[in-house]
């Protein structure tokens, strides 16, 4: 019965409210490096819960004022954190305390920061396989501080498709391999759902807090049933930025984003277009050596002499390596990231231009 519920994939992902907490304040203090941290937890019944965090020890890089283009060490440095030799034993170490004073200590991922969706990349993989190679029951959480700095907590869940992880582990992403497996850009990443649980006592305590006053002078409930009949009322809060007619700046930059994305991509695609006309020059270079030798070979049979071998072409020529499509299609994944917070982004902005339409258009 134990092993059954071992092999049964998690379906749903359960965040402590603390250790939202913690995620957003560690990612907020570094912004905007990225932060990343380690997650503990157990699996109950199909629903990873993750009930602590702890964010990795940062290293402090010196940057000159006369090399800028050393800018992005940082952020480099923490996002590959969660692969580093020290990590993994202060992670480990963490654990052991943990199980030492009986609280969850199992390792259920890690997390790091995104800004506007920008997370989709090499290391990202990396970093997901590096923990997902040993536990499947592991998970990525992604918080996006520029997207929650409107006001709407960003916070989503992922892990490794398993047709991923085995192309991943052979590390095959030619067209001939990446064809035979029907593996798409689509199949890299599973989103998991993504469930903020609060304990008894705090739902209580949230439950308990006074509403603030409508009139200057309160008047003291007389007895419990005056309590029950006249229960708090929250007070309404009127909002008039829904009303906002000017375009989101987060569109702006999420649709600059968009089109460095797209450059990349044609940037991949250039150079394997570059690989297919090397590929063929060289091929059509054997084929006239392979031609031309059967020919020589042909005049040397008819004057009885030894045929010359025509393997030779093995060491005369050398076929250009595929480069690995892996790029292309983390870059075809991230440009399906933007486009879709581009559209979340113009419905509001869309809906708000077809009301007031009436007013714009002449009479």
């Amino acid at each position: 019965m134990v092993d059954a519920q071992k092999d049964v994939p998690f379906k749903s992902a359960q965040v402590e409210a603390l250790v939202v907490m913690k995620i957003v304040k560690h990612c907020s203090s570094t912004f905007p490096t990225t932060a990343t941290g380690f997650l503990v937890g157990m699996d109950s019944n199909g629903v990873l819960e993750i009930t602590n965090t702890f964010p990795f020890p940062t290293v402090d890089v010196a940057v000159p004022d006369n090399q800028q283009g050393h800018q992005n060490d940082a952020s480099s440095i923490a996002a590959a954190a969660p692969r580093a030799k020290a990590n993994i034993v202060y992670q480990n170490d963490m654990i052991r305390h943990l199980k030492e004073v009986n609280v969850d200590a199992n390792n259920v991922g890690w997390y790091t920061s995104a800004t506007m969706g920008n997370f989709v990349n090499l290391s990202f993989i990396e970093n997901q396989y590096h923990y997902q190679r040993d536990n499947d029951k592991t998970v990525a959480l992604v918080h996006d501080v520029s997207r929650s700095s409107q006001g709407s907590l960003s916070l989503r869940a992922f892990k490794l498709s398993t047709e991923f992880m085995a192309a991943f582990k052979e590390a095959k992403f030619t067209t001939e391999s990446l064809q035979k497996s029907k593996l798409t850009f689509r199949d890299i990443l599973v989103e998991v759902p993504v469930i903020v649980h609060n304990s008894h006592l705090l739902t209580s305590f949230v439950h308990q807090i006074p509403p603030p006053p409508e009139d200057p002078e309160i008047s003291l409930p007389a007895s419990l049933d005056d309590i029950k009949r006249q229960p708090a009322q929250f007070p309404p809060h009127p909002s008039f930025d829904v009303l906002d007619l000017s375009i989101d700046p987060f569109l702006e930059k999420t649709c600059d984003l968009l089109l460095d994305s797209i450059e990349a991509h044609y940037t991949d695609l250039n150079n394997h277009q570059y690989y297919q006309r090397s590929l063929t020059r060289e091929q059509f270079k054997i084929t006239q050596w392979q031609t031309k030798r059967k020919a020589e070979n042909a005049v040397r049979l008819a004057a009885k002499q030894t045929p010359l071998p025509e393997d030779e072409w093995q060491r005369l020529f050398k076929l250009p390596q595929e480069p690995s499509r892996l790029e292309g299609m983390l870059n075809a994944r991230q440009v399906e990231q933007y486009s879709k917070q581009v559209d979340g982004f113009t419905a509001t902005v869309t809906a708000k231009m077809f009301a007031v339409r009436g007013n714009l258009l002449p009479e």
